[in-house]
């Protein structure tokens, strides 16, 4: 039995320890098994690039848990996207990168390809186990589900996505300080969303609880609310700029200062076409997305922002590759380590899909079928947490 790896797409928390995880059970459960992993991505697919995971492994897994990123790198490649590939140089022109891709997997006489990534890694993952089958290649993919957005139908919660939460409370931890180099500042947080807002509204609910463990000296103006967050904007919500401005104003008259946590998915429709009607370009990557840094959200909104706060000083920060970057907390390695298993019991069996916590099952842990699998999955605003966080927020 020959077992592939290929992790895709942005880098999450969770990339290291699944694969350390998956390499665990395969070396621990059969002895005849040979692992490789394509170095980044599908780009390492289509061009034929692997390493080869010898058994000594087997006694050493428990370090891959120490580090963030992918042991065998990463890439944004859809196989669909023909004239992409062909431009980078992945495949010929004419030729079609779901065969190339198919055919190096036989040429590599693999039998099981695990993926893990977020939902274009998984769809493209999708594309290719279809292509696979119809040409009758008898191999069975079985997806894990990586994002630090969370926002994959039909999974409760993707591989990462706490910890990058908790590590961009950390970092927010420490840049909140700055708002005792000015009077009337204004610090827009900016974290990864690009269509959900979970990850601003739970790295805002991480942040918070961090918030009680500080002893603050109310006799000198180093109180709780000036450390707090004052805002929370996510795609999910429409902006009353106008009410926003009026009530953060008066916290801005109070304290000095305003801290907001920015979804980079916020307001994005308004941006680009502020973007397009001034005659700039909005640029897209190979699946179609907007290139979030280029468009700067973040930017966008201090402009705005600092205006009508009358800000003397502002300062925008991401925590964008300082969470993603991070290794896997305890609770995601607990939700790894549950995901992962199932994936190999799942692979072991001929089984295809991608496995995860399914929403529309019970939250049962299964393997659910590619087709089910899809992007966009919005932040439910009304769960009770967020609603009781938000009127506190308000209430400041």
């Amino acid at each position: 039995m020959k077992i592939a790896f290929l992790t895709s797409g942005g880098i999450a928390p969770c990339l290291s320890a699944s694969i350390g995880r998956l390499t665990e059970n395969y070396l621990s459960k059969y002895k005849e098994v040979e692992i490789i992993g394509y170095l980044n991505g599908y780009k390492g697919l289509l061009l034929g690039n692997s390493i080869s995971f010898p058994k000594t492994l087997a006694e050493k897994t428990d370090k891959f848990y120490q580090f963030g990123g992918s042991p065998i790198g990463n890439s944004r490649v859809k196989l669909t996207n023909f004239e992409d590939c062909i431009a980078k140089g992945y495949v010929k022109n004419g030729e079609n990168p779901l065969k190339v891709a198919a055919n190096q997997l036989v040429k590599d006489g693999v039998n099981i390809l695990h993926t893990i990534g977020g939902d274009d890694t998984n769809t493209t993952a999708a594309d290719l186990s279809a292509f696979l089958k119809k040409n009758n290649y008898d191999l069975t993919v079985v997806g894990l589900p990586k994002t630090v957005d969370n926002d994959v139908y039909p999974i409760a919660q993707t591989l990462g996505a706490w910890t990058a939460a908790e590590q961009g409370a950390i970092f927010f931890e420490n840049v909140v300080n700055e708002n005792t180099t000015s009077d009337r500042q204004l610090i827009i947080h900016e974290v990864m969303g690009r269509h959900c807002g979970w990850l601003t509204a739970a790295t805002a609910l991480a942040y918070r609880k961090r918030l009680q463990n500080l002893d603050f000296i109310p006799e000198i103006g180093v109180v709780k609310e000036k450390w707090e967050v004052h805002s929370v904007l996510l795609p999910e919500e429409k902006i009353d700029f106008d009410k926003e401005c009026e009530r953060l104003n008066k916290v801005m008259d109070k304290y000095d200062c305003v801290n907001v946590f920015l979804s980079e998915g916020a307001g994005m429709d308004v941006i680009i076409a502020a973007t397009e009607k001034a005659g700039g370009e909005v640029l897209r990557d190979a699946f179609g997305h907007v290139r979030l840094d280029d468009l700067n959200p973040g930017q966008w909104f201090a402009k705005q922002l600092g205006s009508r706060l009358k800000a003397n000083k502002v300062l925008v920060q991401k925590s964008g590759y300082f969470g993603r970057s991070a290794k896997a907390n305890q609770q995601d390695l607990d939700l790894i380590f549950e995901v992962a298993d199932k994936a190999v019991e799942s692979a072991t069996t001929g089984e295809s899909g991608v496995v995860g916590w399914d929403e529309d099952n019970n939250n049962q842990l299964s393997c659910i079928a590619f087709e089910r699998i899809k992007g966009g999955k919005p932040f439910d605003t009304s769960q009770k947490w967020y609603q009781e966080m938000k009127q506190e927020i308000h209430n400041i």
